[in-house]
């Protein structure tokens, strides 16, 4: 004779804890898995069960489900798949005596368990990627955002938090015929399912986004397989754009033999190429002719097209610091941080290089700071940029602009951070282990201090290397502080002769 069956409600559809805190109870108790029968509250238990078995009290501590198993079913609990729980239950049960189970891909309930999460994912993307909020107007007169979805699975309170990272400022409601999701700005609160008649009907963007749509739409790419597969026609109709995408489809082929046969246009930077002036190198001599002020030639240079690093640069990068400042600090060209800022020397080896002045006694307020490139030259690798080293050709087409800056600022003492900055005002390329730390001549009123580029204390390894090596720097500063000794306009009084660079950029 069968036993009468064990019945466990469960407060929702998706109610995954409810579920192991019953299954732990069953579990305790003996419950074999074919006399167990889940329900959801409020719903009506199956005609044909008996009277439910009252669940004696367990004599001992409830056991938990395992990690690896909880990863397995808890999305395929939230499938709508009326087994779901009789099928979880049965493999909490199997894997108490068969411990390996969950690595045997082709068992049954494993197949199926996996196969129920897969699809709960999918879904869970899929709200994710098509829920569209329309904008109404809520009871204090503030916009708030409404959508309607129609899921495959109970996802709904599993999805929502993803929506509140994502538009925390908003106040929005996900309408679904399940459960609804909604969220105030402050607290999110699961409700009871609604119908498609409650949500927002236009939104006066969505006219904008349909022009966007049908402007980005390439006819030359489609695939309609692949369109459908990733975004199934259930969904059409609930996206605003849904209107435009049977026709731009029909037309597809005749737009891409258009656009085929289209004559080429000309691209727009190589259209302001042709009348923007191309500044060509000059003598050192003529650099400063027709700029009265570095504010013209700041104006000027922005409009520089002597070689091609401006045609992938954010903007070109002119020196700064006062007009009649006596030390210039010459690096090699703007780094990232640089080119997005406009400014020189504001990203790590700028940071650097400010800690390095001040330890060294001179204000960079009263230093004017510059490149000897003044576009930011850079490898993309992904959504990273990767510094280059600008090569000769570009040095040389840049050197009118620091050959104006020298000719307007009139310093007395040129410091070139680097190589590259030490062949832009030499003219020829020198190692700069060689002429490190010395006072070169440039002219009757000029002396250069060759020393390295603070990007290069940044890539070393090794503490003693770093602390070695940031010592020497500090000594070429600290000589370019004495060659001008006399002048208030570098003293800020030396800082504490320690390494700086912390453990991690040193």
């Amino acid at each position: 004779m069968r036993r009468a069956p064990v019945r466990m409600t469960l407060e929702e559809p998706d109610d995954v804890e409810g579920f192991w805190r019953s299954a732990a109870l069953l579990e305790a108790a003996g419950a074999e898995p074919e006399d167990v029968v889940f329900d959801i509250a409020g719903k009506t238990p199956d005609l044909f069960g008996a009277a439910p078995a009252p669940l004696a009290q367990p004599a001992r501590e409830l056991r938990l489900a395992s990690t690896e198993l909880r990863a397995l079913l808890d999305p395929a609990l939230l499938h709508s798949d009326p087994e779901r729980f009789a099928l979880a239950y049965r493999l909490l049960r199997r894997l108490r005596s068969e411990p390996h189970l969950l690595a045997i891909a082709s068992d049954r309930d494993i197949s199926r368990a996996c196969d129920l999460a897969k699809a709960v994912r999918r879904d869970k993307h899929k709200m994710t990627a098509f829920v569209r909020f329309r904008e109404t107007q809520g009871d204090d007169g503030q916009p708030v955002y409404v959508s309607w979805f129609e899921p495959d699975h109970h996802i709904v309170a599993a999805t929502a938090p993803f929506f509140v990272r994502r538009f925390a400022n908003m106040r929005w409601s996900i309408l679904t015929p399940r459960r609804s999701a909604h969220w105030d700005g402050q607290q999110l609160t699961i409700g009871t399912g609604a119908q498609a008649a409650q949500a927002a009907k236009h939104d006066p963007l969505e006219e904008i986004w349909r022009t966007y749509y049908a402007h980005i739409f390439n006819p030359s790419r489609l695939m309609v397989g692949a369109m459908r597969a990733h975004m199934p026609k259930k969904y059409w109709h609930n996206l605003p754009e849904a209107p435009l995408i049977a026709p731009l489809i029909a037309t597809a082929r005749q737009r891409s033999h258009d656009m085929i046969g289209a004559a080429p246009t000309v691209p727009r930077r190589a259209a302001v190429a042709k009348t923007a002036p191309a500044c060509s190198p000059l003598p050192f001599s003529d650099a400063h002719a027709g700029f009265a002020s570095l504010e013209q030639l700041r104006d000027e240079g922005a409009r520089c097209q002597g070689c091609p690093l401006h045609a992938n640069a954010t903007q070109a990068v002119p020196g700064e610091g006062p007009a009649n400042a006596r030390l210039m600090l010459v690096g090699e060209q703007p780094g990232d941080e640089e080119d997005l800022a406009g400014r020189p020397f504001v990203g790590p080896a700028g940071r650097l290089l400010d800690t390095a002045l001040q330890r060294a006694g001179i204000e960079r307020s009263a230093c004017f700071v510059t490149n000897a490139v003044k576009h930011f030259k850079f490898e993309a690798r992904g959504k990273r940029r990767l510094h280059r080293n600008p090569d000769r050709h570009e040095i040389e087409r840049c050197r009118w602009w620091l050959d104006a800056e020298r000719a307007l600022v009139k310093p007395d003492l040129i410091v070139a951070l680097g190589g590259s900055a030490a062949r832009s005002l030499i003219g020829r390329a020198v190692k700069v282990g060689e002429i490190r730390g010395r006072l070169i001549p440039l002219s009757a009123s000029e002396s250069l201090l060759v020393t390295v580029h603070p990007s290069y204390l940044l890539r070393l390894q090794g503490e003693d290397v770093k602390r070695r090596e940031w010592h020497r720097f500090l000594g070429d500063l600290r000589l370019a502080h004495q060659s001008l000794a006399g002048s208030g306009r570098l003293s800020s009084g030396a800082g504490p002769e320690s390494a700086v660079l912390a453990p991690a950029q040193r």
